[in-house]
């Protein structure tokens, strides 16, 4: 069911349930920055994606997909993704104007302590909203989502050649990650041209 970006939550529940499974999930799109399996990985790695070298092989960033995506500022942007490995959770999504490095920190985590190890509980959102971030405390879920999580997200009105849309999944109950602790990332490139019509979005960085 589409979920407009009207609210944005202040908490988020978190239900303890007796799995402890790595959630997944696939960014459909806008397209993807790098080639997804079937599970959407390689997806870990902050800010967008990717592993770390580890015991089980070299570190893998992703291979690029080349595709950047056109819009226009101050529109809406259609956002959907489909979760591969079910965890209860939210997600959130930012905007970074000219260098991956203006996409926000992971939220910070509340933990529990459990015979697996520190678990997460809930996470800090974001409210209300500021850049970089669009919206935050989307698609909250308890339980297993059959379908695609879709959502409209408004672009601020600003120019850039090659923006960075995240999209985050926080997930609850769940153990530490090596690369993405409690968080699982995907990105989309946009190219975003200014509707002339309307005020140029200031807040964002380079923009007049």
């Amino acid at each position: 069911m589409k979920r407009f970006l009207g609210l944005s939550l202040a908490t988020v529940a978190a239900v303890l349930v007796p799995q402890f499974a790595s959630g997944h999930f696939k960014l459909l799109a806008p397209e993807s920055a790098i080639i997804e399996n079937n599970l959407g990985d390689p997806q870990k790695l902050g800010p967008c994606g990717g592993v770390s070298a580890g015991a089980k092989g070299p570190a893998n960033p992703g291979m690029p997909s080349g595709i950047v995506s056109k819009a226009v500022g101050g529109s809406l942007l259609h956002v959907k993704v489909q979760e591969t490995v079910y965890h209860p959770g939210h997600y959130r999504i930012s905007l970074a104007v000219n260098s991956r490095a203006e996409l926000p920190a992971d939220p910070e985590v509340t933990l529990r302590d459990s015979e697996k190890g520190p678990q997460s509980v809930s996470a800090v959102i974001m409210n209300p909203v500021m850049p970089p971030v669009l919206v935050d405390g989307l698609w909250p879920h308890q339980s297993k989502m059959a379908d695609a999580l879709e959502t409209d997200v408004r672009l601020p009105n600003i120019n850039c050649a090659k923006c960075t849309l995240q999209v985050a999944q926080f997930m609850a109950e769940h153990g530490r990650n090596k690369d993405g602790d409690f968080t699982y990332h995907h990105c989309a490139d946009i190219q975003i041209t200014a509707d002339a019509s309307k005020p140029i979005d200031t807040r964002w960085p380079g923009q007049r």
